[in-house]
Protein backbone atom coordinates (compact mmCIF):
# COMPACT_ATOMS: atom_id res chain seq x y z
CA UNK A 1 0.00 0.00 0.00
CA UNK A 2 2.89 2.46 1.34
CA UNK A 3 4.64 1.63 -2.56
CA UNK A 4 1.76 2.23 -4.18
CA UNK A 5 1.15 5.92 -2.63
CA UNK A 6 4.59 6.59 -3.20
CA UNK A 7 4.08 6.04 -7.04
CA UNK A 8 1.32 7.66 -6.89
CA UNK A 9 2.74 10.69 -5.42
CA UNK A 10 5.60 10.31 -7.62
CA UNK A 11 3.74 9.91 -10.67
CA UNK A 12 1.96 13.69 -9.35
CA UNK A 13 4.64 15.61 -9.03
CA UNK A 14 6.40 14.44 -12.62
CA UNK A 15 2.91 15.87 -13.85
CA UNK A 16 2.89 19.22 -11.82
CA UNK A 17 6.66 19.32 -12.78
CA UNK A 18 5.83 18.83 -16.45
CA UNK A 19 2.72 21.30 -15.80
CA UNK A 20 4.62 24.14 -14.85
CA UNK A 21 7.63 23.77 -17.33
CA UNK A 22 4.35 25.19 -19.84
CA UNK A 23 4.65 28.21 -17.92
CA UNK A 24 8.06 28.87 -19.41
CA UNK A 25 6.99 28.24 -22.80
CA UNK A 26 6.33 30.66 -25.22
CA UNK A 27 2.56 32.28 -25.69
CA UNK A 28 0.43 31.15 -28.31
CA UNK A 29 -2.19 32.61 -29.46
CA UNK A 30 -5.41 31.41 -31.33
CA UNK A 31 -6.46 33.62 -34.12
CA UNK A 32 -10.73 32.79 -35.06
CA UNK A 33 -11.35 33.34 -38.67
CA UNK A 34 -14.16 33.06 -41.36
CA UNK A 35 -12.05 30.13 -42.63
CA UNK A 36 -11.11 28.27 -39.61
CA UNK A 37 -8.73 29.14 -36.60
CA UNK A 38 -5.18 28.99 -36.33
CA UNK A 39 -3.07 28.75 -33.60
CA UNK A 40 0.27 30.79 -33.44
CA UNK A 41 3.11 30.74 -31.20
CA UNK A 42 4.94 34.12 -30.69
CA UNK A 43 8.85 34.31 -29.26
CA UNK A 44 9.24 36.90 -26.98
CA UNK A 45 12.83 36.29 -26.25
CA UNK A 46 14.22 36.88 -29.71
CA UNK A 47 11.88 39.51 -31.35
CA UNK A 48 10.55 41.30 -27.78
CA UNK A 49 9.81 44.28 -29.67
CA UNK A 50 7.43 43.09 -32.23
CA UNK A 51 6.20 40.36 -29.77
CA UNK A 52 4.85 43.51 -27.25
CA UNK A 53 3.42 45.06 -29.85
CA UNK A 54 1.34 42.25 -31.36
CA UNK A 55 0.25 41.14 -28.30
CA UNK A 56 -1.24 44.71 -27.37
CA UNK A 57 -3.22 44.52 -30.13
CA UNK A 58 -4.80 41.42 -28.58
CA UNK A 59 -4.59 42.27 -25.15
CA UNK A 60 -6.47 45.81 -25.96
CA UNK A 61 -9.00 44.26 -28.43
CA UNK A 62 -7.35 46.41 -31.55
CA UNK A 63 -7.91 43.42 -34.09
CA UNK A 64 -12.11 43.55 -33.90
CA UNK A 65 -12.17 45.16 -37.29
CA UNK A 66 -9.11 42.84 -38.67
CA UNK A 67 -8.63 41.17 -41.80
CA UNK A 68 -6.94 38.60 -43.97
CA UNK A 69 -7.14 41.15 -47.19
CA UNK A 70 -4.21 40.23 -48.84
CA UNK A 71 -3.05 37.33 -50.69
CA UNK A 72 0.55 37.07 -53.20
CA UNK A 73 0.94 33.65 -54.87
CA UNK A 74 3.37 33.27 -57.97
CA UNK A 75 0.27 34.22 -60.38
CA UNK A 76 -0.53 37.77 -59.38
CA UNK A 77 2.86 39.24 -58.86
CA UNK A 78 4.11 40.15 -62.07
CA UNK A 79 5.66 43.68 -61.82
CA UNK A 80 7.62 41.92 -58.86
CA UNK A 81 11.46 39.87 -60.38
CA UNK A 82 11.40 38.25 -56.45
CA UNK A 83 8.41 36.38 -55.65
CA UNK A 84 7.09 35.37 -52.62
CA UNK A 85 3.89 33.48 -51.44
CA UNK A 86 2.28 34.95 -47.96
CA UNK A 87 -1.26 35.97 -46.61
CA UNK A 88 -1.58 39.58 -44.93
CA UNK A 89 -3.77 40.92 -42.61
CA UNK A 90 -4.51 43.41 -40.26
CA UNK A 91 -6.41 46.49 -39.62
CA UNK A 92 -5.98 47.21 -43.67
CA UNK A 93 -6.86 51.06 -43.06
CA UNK A 94 -3.54 53.66 -42.20
CA UNK A 95 -6.21 55.81 -40.22
CA UNK A 96 -7.77 53.36 -38.07
CA UNK A 97 -8.64 54.66 -34.51
CA UNK A 98 -7.50 51.35 -32.82
CA UNK A 99 -4.02 51.37 -35.06
CA UNK A 100 -0.86 52.36 -32.36
CA UNK A 101 2.08 53.73 -33.26
CA UNK A 102 4.60 52.28 -35.32
CA UNK A 103 7.46 50.10 -33.42
CA UNK A 104 11.39 49.22 -34.24
CA UNK A 105 12.47 47.04 -36.59
CA UNK A 106 13.61 44.06 -35.55
CA UNK A 107 15.46 42.58 -38.40
CA UNK A 108 16.07 38.70 -38.73
CA UNK A 109 19.71 39.36 -38.43
CA UNK A 110 19.17 40.22 -34.66
CA UNK A 111 16.37 37.97 -34.20
CA UNK A 112 17.57 35.01 -36.11
CA UNK A 113 14.06 34.05 -37.00
CA UNK A 114 14.08 32.81 -40.25
CA UNK A 115 11.19 33.23 -42.84
CA UNK A 116 9.84 29.48 -43.24
CA UNK A 117 7.16 28.02 -43.84
CA UNK A 118 4.19 29.11 -41.42
CA UNK A 119 6.41 32.01 -39.84
CA UNK A 120 4.29 35.10 -39.11
CA UNK A 121 6.00 38.67 -39.65
CA UNK A 122 5.04 42.18 -40.05
CA UNK A 123 4.22 44.28 -43.17
CA UNK A 124 5.83 47.33 -43.61
CA UNK A 125 6.98 50.47 -45.24
CA UNK A 126 10.22 51.94 -44.65
CA UNK A 127 12.14 50.59 -41.85
CA UNK A 128 10.01 51.57 -38.79
CA UNK A 129 7.05 51.76 -39.83
CA UNK A 130 5.11 49.05 -38.61
CA UNK A 131 1.74 48.53 -36.67
CA UNK A 132 -1.25 46.45 -36.98
CA UNK A 133 -0.08 44.44 -40.59
CA UNK A 134 1.30 41.52 -40.46
CA UNK A 135 1.75 38.02 -43.19
CA UNK A 136 2.44 34.21 -42.67
CA UNK A 137 4.57 32.71 -45.08
CA UNK A 138 3.69 29.69 -47.25
CA UNK A 139 6.71 28.17 -47.82
CA UNK A 140 10.29 28.76 -47.25
CA UNK A 141 10.46 32.91 -48.58
CA UNK A 142 14.27 33.45 -47.93
CA UNK A 143 13.60 36.67 -50.00
CA UNK A 144 12.05 38.33 -46.94
CA UNK A 145 15.10 37.87 -44.34
CA UNK A 146 17.60 40.65 -43.74
CA UNK A 147 19.63 41.40 -46.86
CA UNK A 148 17.00 39.83 -49.14
CA UNK A 149 16.12 40.81 -52.16
CA UNK A 150 11.83 41.53 -51.91
CA UNK A 151 12.28 45.13 -50.23
CA UNK A 152 15.06 47.62 -51.80
CA UNK A 153 16.91 48.47 -48.28
CA UNK A 154 17.90 45.13 -47.26
CA UNK A 155 16.14 45.19 -44.31
CA UNK A 156 13.98 42.25 -44.30
CA UNK A 157 11.13 42.05 -41.93
CA UNK A 158 10.33 41.44 -38.31
CA UNK A 159 9.42 37.87 -37.87
CA UNK A 160 8.21 36.81 -34.63
CA UNK A 161 6.64 33.58 -34.14
CA UNK A 162 5.03 30.75 -36.22
CA UNK A 163 1.74 28.78 -37.17
CA UNK A 164 1.93 25.72 -35.16
CA UNK A 165 -1.72 24.62 -36.55
CA UNK A 166 -3.98 26.10 -38.79
CA UNK A 167 -1.51 26.18 -42.31
CA UNK A 168 -4.38 24.35 -43.86
CA UNK A 169 -6.60 27.52 -42.67
CA UNK A 170 -3.79 29.46 -44.43
CA UNK A 171 -3.55 28.12 -47.81
CA UNK A 172 -7.37 28.60 -47.90
CA UNK A 173 -7.14 31.78 -47.49
CA UNK A 174 -4.24 32.00 -50.16
CA UNK A 175 -6.61 30.15 -52.55
CA UNK A 176 -9.64 32.51 -51.90
CA UNK A 177 -11.39 34.45 -54.55
CA UNK A 178 -9.31 37.56 -55.28
CA UNK A 179 -9.17 40.72 -57.50
CA UNK A 180 -5.53 41.07 -58.44
CA UNK A 181 -3.95 40.51 -54.95
CA UNK A 182 -6.75 41.57 -52.57
CA UNK A 183 -9.09 39.04 -51.28
CA UNK A 184 -12.70 39.79 -52.96
CA UNK A 185 -14.40 39.17 -50.33
CA UNK A 186 -12.01 39.89 -47.24
CA UNK A 187 -11.65 36.82 -44.95
CA UNK A 188 -12.95 38.33 -40.89
CA UNK A 189 -10.77 37.67 -38.41
CA UNK A 190 -13.19 36.99 -35.71
CA UNK A 191 -11.28 36.69 -32.64
CA UNK A 192 -7.56 36.95 -31.58
CA UNK A 193 -7.19 35.94 -28.11
CA UNK A 194 -4.55 33.84 -25.98
CA UNK A 195 -4.31 30.12 -25.91
CA UNK A 196 -6.13 29.16 -22.24
CA UNK A 197 -4.61 25.79 -22.79
CA UNK A 198 -1.44 27.53 -20.97
CA UNK A 199 -0.80 25.99 -17.45
CA UNK A 200 0.09 28.87 -14.89
CA UNK A 201 2.06 27.31 -11.52
CA UNK A 202 3.31 29.82 -8.72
Amino acid sequence: MIKIKTVSFCLLSLIIFISCQADKSNPKIIMKTEAGDIIIELYPEKAPITVANFLRYVNENRFGDATFYRTVTPDNQSGSKVKIEVVQGGLFEDEHPDMLEPIKHETTEQTGILHKDGVISMARNEPGTATSEFFICIGDQPALDYAGMRNGDGQGFAAFGKVIEGMDVIRKIQKSPAKGQYLDPRIKILEVMHDKNSIKCS
